[in-house]
């Protein structure tokens, strides 16, 4: 019998998500609930399984983890795309890097969340009210009107712009390689990205993590934005220059951020982030819902059928 390893089970669900029952006789699950914190620890913990499940991004299988992982020979991850795993790497060692079906709703309502709390100061009124603080202390931001910059107009950042629209705000969007079609699509205006930041409300940034879109936002696309406007990013954390946002935050370049992915999860407890009152953070909800991880986890299922039966098997590109 096979021994299989879900990893980072934070919330002790994931055996309740599937049915694991149809994998019964032929694998033997563990369920791994806490991150664990350095490769060594990893490691030891995985040295006697030949399948492992990994939520998202949150373990990273390098090269040299995967190395020392001589009976590993399907890995699973939840999603089609997966950074934190080096997928060339596991081909040559024989690993097969398989994944499932995704969603993207779930990342377009939390990125809503986190506007529309800043909008109206929900996490500061809650607090008045629930400590007894006083009865109405700030002064809401209508949406009606203003502008929201989308940068990345793709399954996520278009389902971004017709909630805004709905909203009646003035919608742009920008990213490497919009065009006019795609952006008439979708019903909004291409800009420049310089643009977008100087004139902006709310910027929210919806792209995918790679070589051109790490530190793609920086000190000086920070700097253009008003000092009354928001920054969201619900996408990840390394697209935005950490140090340029932590001083754009101090400094009062802008308002706030609303925040669901960072360059290091879980974030450090003694990160800055978590101390700065004008962020609102969230730790990676955007894709932590119900159909989302039942989705997720029946077609782990799947994959690990497919593979004890030679089938055809939902492959992770290398790219």
């Amino acid at each position: 019998m096979l021994r299989c390893a879900i990893l980072d089970d934070y919330q002790r669900v994931a055996l309740s998500m599937a049915d694991w029952t149809r994998l019964a006789g032929r694998v033997d699950v563990t369920v791994f609930h806490e991150h664990f914190g350095s490769e060594d620890e990893l490691v030891d913990a995985l040295q006697p399984f030949a399948i492992v499940v990994a939520m998202r991004e949150r373990t990273a299988f390098p090269a040299a983890v995967l190395e020392r992982l001589p009976h590993l020979r399907l890995l699973v991850t939840t999603g089609m795309r997966n950074a934190a795993i080096d997928v060339e790497a596991a081909r040559r060692r024989g690993i097969v890097v398989a994944g499932t079906r995704g969603r993207s709703e779930h990342t377009v309502e939390l990125t809503w969340a986190l506007i529309l709390a800043w909008a109206r100061h929900i996490v500061r009124e809650n607090e008045a009210f629930r400590t007894g603080g006083p009865w109405q202390q700030t002064v809401g931001v209508d949406l009606h009107g203003k502008r929201l910059g989308i940068v990345g107009l793709g399954r996520i950042g278009s389902r971004v712009a017709r909630v805004g629209l709905a909203f009646g705000m003035d919608v742009v969007a920008w990213s490497p390689h919009l065009t006019p079609e795609r952006a008439a699509e979708a019903g909004v205006r291409p800009v420049a990205k310089d643009e977008l930041f100087a004139t902006s409300d709310f910027v929210t940034i919806h792209l995918v993590l790679g070589p051109t879109t790490r530190g793609l936002v920086g000190a000086a696309d920070l700097r253009r934005m008003r000092p009354t406007a928001f920054l969201v990013n619900t996408s990840r954390g390394p697209i935005v220059d950490s140090a340029a946002l932590v001083r754009a935050l101090r400094e009062g370049w802008i308002a706030g951020a609303g925040l669901d992915v960072y360059d290091v999860e879980p974030l450090p407890r003694d990160h800055v982030l978590r101390t700065l009152p004008n962020v609102l953070g969230t730790p990676h909800l955007g894709y932590v819902t119900e159909a989302t991880y039942r989705q997720f986890y029946g077609d782990v299922v799947e994959d690990i059928e497919a593979f004890l039966e030679g089938r055809p098997i939902r492959l992770v590109p290398a790219d």
